[in-house]
């Protein structure tokens, strides 16, 4: 299994557009490299929790988090985020702190070179992880070479298709590392460990096995068609429904990108698909039982992940003769490395830490 899991990156990946014919550095610079979350609903302007919206350049989240709960006189814990957001870049994010009938601190004093308060408010209940609708990205490519018109011709294509939403090689941590980890507590369920370091191996283990499914059905053309059993995830959306045949209107709104495939995040269970779609996630998987058995013994139950990502609004705007600039929005829980890859080819030792 040890040997299997080195295959973990997205380098071995199968891209959904062929081959990629340009090169170019990301994150030359942290200015390069620009995050914005999108909340994705309304501050009632009252509550015991404070928001604060930060513009942070080159500081981590948890960092951060600790300033705030350092002037606020609190806890860790009570400070909430709903992602965690790269070091090595411009981003900008909410944090939430626990102040019942506490006024506000002076924010002002959390501010320095790399930390600028945007904005604050209250509200009625704590930000939690992944209560975000998504996030902006503008990242500026340099160095750039290769044939630029292909470049803006695969952006319109993305752009009208969409790329198969991989989990990031981010999830699996240095060299794997987390896969590793997943591996050992699979053999010592008992085994004492941190909640969050649990929960971090769990999921790396899950998002392993969905990225066999989706390269298997990426390299046969699947990744974006209606297979007979499929279950389909709508666009913004975790619902889905299954269809055991694909009639014009499921290929219709495939086509609208409304809809998509979608594949198994792992876990207990019956199997929300069947037919081809549950012979080819049951190919994808033969050799991966440690795993499937493992997460089963931990206890997840079985979820789903759409196969495609829409990026409707992605931008190139070329920068002189060696430089572009790529802006696009994606949804909380998709990578930019997903997209990227799909365009250029890039130094894995840029990609974010997180």
């Amino acid at each position: 299994m040890t040997e299997n899991i080195s295959r973990f990156g997205l380098d071995e990946l199968p891209r959904a557009h062929g081959e990629v014919l340009c090169q170019g550095r990301i994150r030359v610079s942290p200015e390069d490299f620009r995050v914005d979350e999108i909340l994705g609903f309304e501050l009632s302007g009252q509550g015991e929790h404070a928001f604060l919206h930060i513009r942070k350049t080159g500081e981590n989240t948890d960092y951060v988090a600790q300033r705030i709960a350092k002037l606020a006189g609190v806890k860790p814990m009570d400070v909430g985020y709903a992602g965690l957001k790269d070091r090595h870049a411009v981003t900008t994010q909410w944090f939430s702190v626990g102040l019942p009938g506490k006024p506000d601190p002076d924010w002002g004093a959390l501010e320095s070179e790399s930390i600028a308060v945007l904005s604050h408010t209250r509200h009625d209940r704590k930000l939690k992880r992944g209560a975000l609708q998504g996030n902006r990205f503008r990242l500026v490519v340099r160095e750039l070479s290769g044939p630029i018109d292909n470049l803006e011709a695969r952006c319109a294509a993305i752009r009208s298709t969409g790329v198969p939403n991989y989990f990031g090689p981010q999830r699996f941590g240095h060299g794997g590392r987390n896969l590793q980890e997943a591996l050992r507590l699979f053999a010592d369920p008992r085994r004492r460990i941190d909640r969050n370091k649990r929960s971090l191996y769990l999921s790396a283990a899950r998002s392993y096995l969905f990225n066999r499914i989706l390269a298997l059905r990426v390299g046969n053309g699947s990744w974006n068609r209606a297979l007979e059993g499929d279950a389909f995830m709508f666009t913004g959306s975790n619902s889905f429904f299954k269809a055991d045949a694909a009639d014009e209107d499921i290929e219709r709104r495939i086509a609208a990108l409304a809809i998509h495939p979608s594949g198994t995040l792992w876990g207990t269970g019956e199997p929300a698909i069947s037919g081809a779609a549950l012979e080819m996630e049951r190919e994808a998987l033969a050799q991966y039982g440690e795993f499937c058995e493992g997460l089963e013994r931990c206890g997840l139950e079985r979820a789903r992940r759409a196969l495609r990502l829409p990026v409707p609004d992605l931008e190139f705007t070329p920068i002189g003769a060696d430089a572009c600039e790529l802006a696009f929005s994606l949804p909380s829980g998709a990578y930019a490395t997903t997209v990227l890859r799909e365009l250029i080819e890039f130094d894995a030792q840029s990609l974010p830490d997180a």
